[in-house]
């Protein structure tokens, strides 16, 4: 689900950026070529809601990495903007997930956006495969 999520997100970002931004989902040590992205989740969370229904809590951090050396402050407000608005809400599995608790922060020139985006999951049990017959046989003393 996780992927999933990452995936519909690096989409929402290709759709509001176009090709001038690159998105990485992998951490990217050297050899960076800014403006880019890079996404990850920071720490998801399940909970058991009621029976087989668990709740799902997935925090998202999108670091963008700004290209203007001079500006990047202005740069990152810039992009913030756009972001809070292209990821309100994804379509994940066919199906729309509204981003929650979104905020952001620039912290040495980097833009660190976060958003979460929770939901329900519904875990369906292994299928068993049952006996087809049971023979049983009594005897009653009497």
């Amino acid at each position: 689900m996780i992927n999933s999520i990452i995936e519909s997100i690096s989409i929402a970002l290709n759709a509001e950026f176009g090709d001038k931004c690159k998105v990485h989902r992998e951490e990217k040590r050297q050899g960076l070529t800014e403006p880019c992205f890079f996404v990850q989740c920071l720490n998801p969370t399940e909970k058991l809601f009621f029976w087989k229904r668990y709740f799902r809590q997935n925090q998202f951090c999108i670091q963008y990495f700004p290209e203007d050396k001079l500006h990047r402050k202005q740069e990152c407000y810039a992009v913030a903007e756009q972001l809070l608005s292209c990821l309100e809400y994804l379509e994940v599995g066919g199906e729309l997930v509204m981003g929650t608790k979104r905020k952001y922060e620039v912290v040495d020139g980097i833009l660190h956006f976060f958003v979460n985006y929770d939901l329900f999951v519904y875990k369906v049990d292994e299928s068993v495969p049952v006996m087809e017959e049971v023979y049983s046989e009594t005897h009653v003393k009497g």
